[in-house]
C-alpha cells in the first residue's frame, strides 16, 4: 500500500514531460526542414526568417530530432583535413552552430557555412546543414548557445512546427 501511494503522490507532484512544451514560447528556436532544404529562424513568436540550407545526401547522414545549440566558432577549424579556419578550403565557411545530435559534443553536427555555395538547396553533405556566408552570419548572431534546434522532414509550415515545439503561442 505505501508503494501504491509513493507512486500516486510522485505522479502528482512530478507531472509527465511531454506535457511540457519543449521550448518557451517568444524564445529563439531553430527549424531544419529536410523536406524542403530549408532553415527557419523563429523568435519573438513568430517566424523570423527562412534561409536555403543544403542537408545530407541521404536521409540518415542528418540526424532528426529536438537537439541544443552547444558550441558557436567563428572561422571554425577543420579537424577532418588539417585546414585552419578562414582558410578558402575550408568547408565549414565562416560560422559553426554546432548542436548534440546523436549524444555528440556540438563538434560534429552543426549548422555552418560552405565554401561551395552551389550546394545551398542540395542534398549534399556528410550530416550537417549548410547555409550560405550571408546567412549563416545572419544566424549565429541571432542563435546563443543553448537555444533548440528542430530538424524534421515535414510537409508542415515552419509556424506550425514551431506551434507544437511551443515556440510560437
Amino acid at each position: 500500500m505505501k508503494l501504491f501511494l509513493s507512486i500516486v503522490l510522485t505522479a502528482m507532484l512530478f507531472p509527465v514531460l511531454h506535457d511540457v512544451p519543449a521550448v518557451a514560447p517568444g524564445e529563439p528556436f531553430v527549424i531544419v526542414n529536410k523536406a524542403l532544404n530549408k532553415v527557419a529562424f523563429i523568435n519573438g513568436n513568430k517566424v523570423q526568417e527562412v534561409f536555403s540550407a543544403g542537408t545530407g545526401k541521404s536521409k540518415e547522414l542528418t540526424p532528426e530530432g529536438l537537439f541544443t545549440v552547444t558550441v558557436k566558432a567563428v572561422n571554425p577549424y577543420y579537424r577532418k583535413k588539417n585546414i585552419p579556419g578562414g582558410d578558402p578550403r575550408n568547408p565549414l565557411g565562416s560560422r559553426w552552430i554546432g548542436f548534440d545530435a546523436l549524444n555528440t559534443d556540438g563538434r560534429i553536427y552543426g549548422i555552418h557555412g560552405t565554401n561551395q555555395p552551389e550546394s545551398i538547396g542540395k542534398y549534399i553533405s556528410n550530416g550537417c546543414v549548410r547555409l550560405s556566408k550571408e546567412n549563416i552570419e545572419k544566424l549565429y548572431e541571432q542563435v546563443p548557445i543553448g537555444t533548440q534546434v528542430l530538424i524534421t522532414s515535414s510537409s508542415k509550415d515552419f509556424k506550425t512546427l514551431a506551434k507544437e515545439q511551443g515556440a510560437i503561442k
